[in-house]
């Protein structure tokens, strides 16, 4: 594990100390990450299995520059072409890929860019994931918003004209209970069309219960799909079970959201792999599940409070758009969201060639919309940001400078009847 990962720990009780510094250098001291927890619904999808073969036969370097040719002579880029395109062979012919993209999305979205914006309504967090400013063991400041609070951060942002919504909580069952969630959900329904959640994995019920309140689609970051490199990032708590993480997408689907999206955090692992898994996770529930709306998210990591030399090492913005490209041809119905960690030149460019949905107005802390909206200084407490953000322009801005692209800005296409 790169020592990049490991945060502050001056502010720890010597017993807390001594249990962090056994997860971190004892693997026998951690429960095992393949084993389901009490309570975690298992629903023995064979998805799982048919992304995992592909992605350990993947060996990224036997592919050549005919293979990429042929990738984008194909009509239908094929399980074995988005292999190719995801290859440093494809590195050379990344302009030929972003034309295909282009093409592609054009053909699927028009000129169209989604708009949205994330609320965090609780930052308290259960886990030790090693590279995350919300982690148990990170020395940041912590606050759960009461229902009153959320609703007057959610007034202030839909007087911003914004009309979806993203609700991000830690996770921590104890804290953000799934009857919480729910009721946030609810008050959401007031003020916007569009109710996304990122929140911890729950069962099939509990999706279903969050639908019922208001939910429209579920995106869930399975971080990593090397178990092993996951294993070692994820020291403690619900989040340590890969399996169920890996699932939770599909749990979504039974339970009857419209939709859910699927990220890969790179850097974290070998990019090319994850990357692959990413858009084969997508694949194969589209086949499974052909009503749903699929859609993939394209981080790279951030620096964090306490630690602010975690990058996304080998992850620059040539390969980030080259995996970019290579989403947008192999799944050209997917929607592709690329957040407000990367830089507005970066976004700026993606959009006219393959992302379809941008944050604005976006912050990571708690209960600080105020502030950042208004320009009020606010006498009550907020929690600390999760990471980082590089692109930090408003609605108004980010919705001028898409339309001066000469791009379609759109705040939501939904009708319910």
């Amino acid at each position: 594990m790169e020592n990049q990962f490991f945060v502050d720990s001056e502010y720890l009780s010597e017993k807390a100390l001594e249990k962090k510094h056994r997860l971190e250098t004892d693997p026998s001291s951690r429960k095992n990450h393949m084993e389901y927890l009490p309570g975690m619904e298992k629903i023995r999808s064979q998805v799982c299995g048919q992304v995992m073969d592909q992605v350990k036969s993947y060996d990224y370097t036997v592919y050549t520059a005919s293979d990429v040719r042929a990738a984008l002579n194909h009509e239908t880029c094929s399980v074995e072409d988005f292999k190719a395109l995801l290859s440093p062979a494809a590195e050379p012919f990344l302009e030929e890929m972003a034309q295909r993209a282009r093409m592609e999305t054009g053909r699927h979205f028009g000129n169209t860019v989604y708009l949205f914006t994330p609320l965090y309504i609780a930052n308290y967090c259960e886990n030790y994931c090693v590279y995350c400013g919300f982690n148990c063991y990170n020395h940041i400041s912590r606050m759960k918003l009461s229902m009153e609070q959320i609703e007057k951060e959610m007034k202030i942002i839909a007087d911003s004209g914004m009309e979806e919504i993203l609700i991000l909580t830690g996770e921590s069952r104890s804290q953000s209970d799934v009857t919480y969630i729910g009721e946030a959900c609810r008050l959401a329904r007031k003020y916007f069309r569009m109710v996304g959640l990122e929140i911890y994995p729950v069962n099939t019920d509990e999706y279903a219960y969050l639908h019922q309140c208001g939910a429209d689609y579920v995106t869930v970051f399975q971080e990593t799909y090397d178990t092993d490199k996951y294993e070692q990032l994820h020291l403690m708590g619900h989040k340590r079970v890969w399996p169920y993480r890996f699932d939770a997408q599909e749990r979504a689907l039974r339970g009857g959201m419209r939709g859910v999206a699927f990220s890969a955090l790179l850097g974290l692992s070998d990019f090319r792999r994850d990357a692959l898994a990413t858009g084969l996770h997508v694949y194969y529930l589209q086949r499974k599940y052909p009503h749903a709306e699929m859609s993939l998210s394209c981080p790279r990591l951030r620096p964090i409070i306490n630690n602010d030399k975690i990058n996304p090492l080998d992850v620059h913005e040539k390969q980030l758009c080259q995996i970019i490209c290579a989403y947008r041809i192999f799944l050209p119905f997917a929607g592709i969201t690329v957040s407000s960690r990367e830089s507005a030149e970066f976004r700026n460019g993606i959009v006219k060639i393959a992302a379809t949905k941008i944050s604005a107005g976006v912050s990571t802390g708690i209960g600080d919309h105020e502030s950042k909206y208004n320009g009020r200084k606010s006498e009550e407490a907020k929690g600390d940001e999760q990471f980082e953000i590089d692109d930090s322009r408003s609605l108004d801005v980010m919705y001028r400078d898409i339309a001066e692209e000469g791009l379609q800005p759109v705040l939501n296409d939904y009708v319910y009847v």
